[in-house]
């Protein structure tokens, strides 16, 4: 906490300069593994065996040595009690007082809202009650055998302490610093590198440099109009053609087979936040968290934060409504400008007190054993390894032909491309979701920019400049996509929009970019997200182009040297454009065993065409609505491979277990459940 408020002080010292790189161990070095092995005596326990059957306490012992808790974690995960009745429990056998914290004052708290933000993240504050100062506590790991073991040591310790739950603090700093808090979640990457945010004047810095760049292009018009353009064509099909090359690199080295998943003992595990910024969701919330509780992590170990809008009452609602084992956070995210996912990402994230952070969207499915191979594969990156991407894929594909485009793009992205990138350590402009983080050094780097449409691909771009590197795990997270054209064109503008503000944001210092991220980088961003936006922009020119050379009657053949040159360059590029393209998203397909699907692939020029309106759609809102934020809609699916192939699986296995009852050779299972049935948990008070 304390290294955090001091780089938070001096950032407005160093507003311009990009901090080093600290070298570092691999995270298996750099975190506790787990409880002291040596104290297992579960004195936490103590204050409700009264209250809890033996085998639930016997069950709640087992499973915090396995998971490397306090065993009070283990019963409030289990759901065998809450968090505020085993603390009201515990502080009334240590003479601690439970404090609700409700209408308490601001003023009381004597921390400013920096400080008191910070707390979030250590469950510890300092609050003047009745002229005293007392540390208000939500215990966290084994922090209650701890306290238990301050307390007995010197019964004056227990005066000085409050208990609290989490979410009761969670709301007392929202309450209190909530307008800090949204301030910082828009300001702070602005305030601390204005070079290095998308928030208003966009266009800082680039008006000399337009201007020079527009008067030379119309003295050279005028002067020799044909040679223009033609350089400038060349130009462009050179640039497309270069970023086309890059996919194709990225096709040949992004085939790297998969790990194989080690073994990781729960208790040597991290805690590992899971946030998701939802906005009139209420219809994904139940799914969504049943993806989450099916992650294979230990629930006592997991910290879910749901970032909601503070307005979007009908989401928050249905948060309320649904039970779950695992306990969630819910931040609501006031309702200022920018209204934007990125910016509810930054008030969620100083509530993250896990070592790691993954972002998921309201649609994200991923696969259980994600986090386990996120934590693999940062155990065996370097220092500067800070990031890993899972594998997005599309689930709805059978809703609509613009679904299955989707399904065939994204396996030629995630499958194919950046799986190449990631290979030749190139900077890696990062997908929505499923990004895996350190969380110190999300925080270090400014978090998300809140101005930028596309704060994904921004992020990983300031990341390589910071000196850190993002990779790819074979991991995969299934998403929604778009069925609908309406909506699709929505979220397309919105993409190219945010790409168009990344490429302007990091080119307003091309040295220095060059300087921070070497010349491959360098390139790679021009052609990765420059390319993107640019080769949409031109395409339908060069099209045009092709159309008229052919309507014109192939002026090739007729020996007009300049005619002949634009027609063959138009042509050539285009077709190896669509040619390389398909290439890639077939590669794709036949890699996710998806190749049913790969007719689509014949609608690539339709779809490049799709593409360019969303680019020019994009390129309009730049200059008219730079900051809109066009929401995706979803749980509109229709369809579903994971549940089909779901369904046929267990339709297989109950085929087969009929086959072996018949045959006499099925077992008989042993009910080796780890808890009691819930109805059994508790007893009633019994004499102690």
């Amino acid at each position: 906490m304390v290294g955090v408020l001091q780089r938070a002080a001096a950032a407005p010292a160093a507003a311009e300069a990009l901090p080093a790189r600290a070298p570092g161990p691999a995270w298996r070095d750099r975190l506790d593994p787990g409880p002291d092995s040596e104290d297992l005596s579960f004195s936490e326990l103590a204050c409700v065996r009264p209250l809890l059957a033996t085998d639930v306490l016997a069950a709640a012992e087992r499973r915090a040595e396995r998971a490397g808790v306090g065993a009070d974690r283990a019963l409030v995960a289990a759901g065998a009690i809450d968090e505020e009745g085993y603390l009201r429990a515990l502080g009334g056998t240590l003479g601690i007082p439970f404090e609700p914290l409700d209408g308490m004052p601001r003023a009381h708290c004597p921390f400013d809202d920096d400080r008191l933000i910070a707390c979030a993240k250590t469950g510890m504050l300092s609050l003047l009650i009745d002229d005293e100062m007392f540390v208000v506590v939500a215990p966290r790991g084994t922090a209650a055998r701890g306290i238990i073991a301050l307390v007995k040591e010197n019964s004056a310790w227990a005066r000085r302490f409050r208990f609290t739950s989490a979410d009761r603090m969670t709301r007392f700093i929202l309450r209190g610093a909530g307008k800090t808090l949204t301030a910082r979640a828009s300001e702070q990457l602005r305030q601390n590198w204005p070079q290095l945010s998308a928030a208003p004047p966009l266009w800082r810095g680039l008006y000399v440099p337009a201007a020079i760049g527009a008067s030379i292009a119309c003295g050279a018009l005028v002067a020799a109009p044909w040679p223009t353009v033609l350089a400038v064509e060349v130009l462009l099909a050179t640039m497309f053609l270069a970023w086309l090359g890059l996919r194709l690199a990225g096709a040949v080295l992004g085939a790297a087979r998969a790990e194989p998943l080690a073994v990781q003992a729960d208790h040597a595990l991290p805690v590992y936040t899971v946030i998701a910024a939802l906005y009139r969701e209420a219809r994904s919330v139940d799914p969504l968290l049943r993806a989450i509780e099916r992650l294979d992590y230990p629930a006592e170990k997991l910290d879910v934060i749901l970032a909601v809008e503070a307005d979007d009452h009908e989401t928050r609602a249905a948060i309320a409504a649904r039970r779950t084992r695992i306990p969630v956070t819910v931040i609501p995210v006031p309702a200022a400008g920018p209204r934007t996912k990125p910016k509810a990402l930054n008030v969620a994230l100083p509530f993250a007190r896990g070592a790691f952070t993954v972002i998921y969207d309201a649609e994200d499915r991923p696969e259980p054993d994600q986090l386990r191979r996120a934590l693999q594969a940062f155990g065996a990156g370097d220092e500067k390894l800070a990031c890993v991407q899972a594998r997005l894929c599309i689930d709805n594909t059978a809703d609509s032909w613009l679904a299955r485009l989707f399904t065939a793009e994204y396996a030629g992205q995630f499958d194919v491309f950046l799986s190449g990138l990631a290979a030749m350590h190139l900077p890696l402009p990062l997908g929505g979701s499923s990004n895996h983080f350190y969380t110190d050094v999300l925080r270090e780097v400014g978090g998300w920019d809140a101005y930028n449409v596309t704060e994904d691909a921004d992020l990983g771009m300031r990341l390589a400049r910071f000196g850190y590197r993002s990779t790819l795990i074979a991991s995969t997270t299934l998403e929604e996509a778009p069925a609908q054209f309406a909506a699709w064109l929505r979220q397309r503008t919105r993409w190219f929009k945010g790409w168009m503000q990344t490429w302007l944001v990091h080119m307003r210092a091309p040295r220095r970019l060059l300087r921070e991220l070497g010349t491959a980088g360098f390139i790679t961003f021009q052609l990765v997200v420059g390319g993107n936006a640019l080769a949409a922009l031109v395409h339908p020119l060069f099209l045009a182009g092709l159309i008229y050379s052919v309507t014109a009657g192939f002026p090739m053949w007729r020996g007009d040297g300049t005619a002949t040159a634009l027609a063959v360059l138009y042509g050539s590029t285009v077709v190896i454009g669509y040619l390389t393209s398909a290439f890639l998203c077939w590669l794709g397909l036949y890699r996710r065993a998806l190749l049913p699907t790969a007719w689509v692939l014949l609608l690539t020029p339709v779809h490049w065409l799709l593409l360019s309106l969303a680019a020019w759609r994009a390129l309009l809102q730049l200059v008219v609505a730079p900051y809109s934020w066009e929401k995706t809609e979803h749980g509109l699916a229709k369809t579903s491979r994971r549940t089909a192939g779901t369904t046929a699986a267990l339709i297989k296995l109950e085929r087969h277990l009929t086959q072996l009852k018949d045959a006499g050779e099925l077992p008989a299972l042993a009910d080796d459940a780890p808890w009691p049935a819930r109805a059994e948990r508790r007893t009633g008070a019994r004499a102690a």
